[in-house]
């Protein structure tokens, strides 16, 4: 099921919408239309997570018995699908061997594969929309890089998860482009959190993909600018597995309905291009992800 948050001139909350073949249904509408009690707030993606199956189901009901008229006009907004989260959306350093390797090309340093995933996180005011403008002041910094990720959204609270378990907490899947500022990451003694935080860096979208849906080992996933093709890959080559992810972060910390992991990203980043590369205003990036829709951002 591909889920997406919306609003319209209309309708100004954003709210929950399903694609379904070539339409957006609106979900508040069509309950309201079918005589359907929903279990969750159509108008919060947050309580459709936390609701799990049972919410799943009534859309499901509703989807079956949907009626052309329901779908949304074109004219609208597509928003994050979590517009704001409640925490931090959780980031995974170093996933794809090549990414590693061509980073430790520029430090030199000769370190070794990890042994354990490296983790930091972004604030909740990074999360923009799919096709939300990305501000870049050069008075801050001139080095704002792209990173095409696999976002992975929990729907069911863990701790200490195990590998033959991981994938049950599972919601569902996104596109995340962890826009990072990379003079801004390591001036702040080797702790990244300053340097992925500005506001607007962190794109998520279009769709949160439901998990049934997604074979989240073998995605291909894009990034452009300007329409040059900058990291084009595939999940299959990620060094942690999403299991082995999740048993690692959720090692005596709980993993709660909503949470957004953002999984790591291959080569191609601009930073270790030679020259280095680096997002100006007015570029445009475009980051997508097989099945689970694309995002086009331009820095403003």
């Amino acid at each position: 099921m591909k889920l997406l948050t919306f609003s319209t001139s209309a309708h100004t909350v954003p709210r929950i919408g399903v694609m379904r073949n070539d339409d957006i249904v609106d979900i508040e509408s069509a309950a309201r239309i079918a005589g359907t009690a929903l279990v969750f707030d159509p108008t919060d993606m947050l309580s459709l997570i936390e609701c799990g199956s049972a919410g799943l189901d009534q859309i499901r009901a509703l989807l079956d018995a949907y009626r052309e008229g329901q779908a949304v006009p074109e004219k609208m907004r597509v928003h994050a699908p979590i517009p704001r989260p409640r925490k931090n959306v959780f980031c995974v350093g170093w996933n794809y061997v090549e990414h590693f390797e061509e980073g430790e090309r520029i430090r030199q340093s000769g370190q070794e594969l990890p042994a354990r995933p490296v983790f930091f996180t972004k604030a909740p005011t990074t999360v923009i929309g799919p096709f939300d403008d990305i501000p870049c002041d050069p008075a801050l910094s001139n080095k704002f890089d792209w990173e095409v990720e696999l976002g992975v959204v929990i729907g069911k609270q863990g701790k200490s998860l195990t590998e033959e378990n991981a994938l049950a907490h599972v919601f569902g899947f996104t596109v995340i482009n962890d826009i990072s500022v990379r003079d801004v990451q390591r001036a702040h003694g080797g702790q990244w959190f300053k340097g992925k935080s500005f506001d607007g860096t962190c794109p998520m979208g279009a769709y949160l993909v439901t998990s049934d849906e997604v074979d989240h080992d073998n995605l291909r996933l894009t990034c452009t600018v300007n329409g040059a093709i900058k990291q084009d890959s595939n999940t299959k080559y990620m060094y942690f597995k999403i299991p082995r992810l999740l048993v690692e972060l959720s090692r005596g910390m709980t993993l709660e309905p909503g949470d957004i992991i953002s999984t790591g990203t291959p080569a191609g980043v601009g930073f270790a291009r030679n020259p280095p590369e680096y997002l100006k205003p007015g570029d445009v990036v475009e980051t997508e992800i097989m099945g689970l829709g694309w995002m086009r951002n331009t820095m403003v």
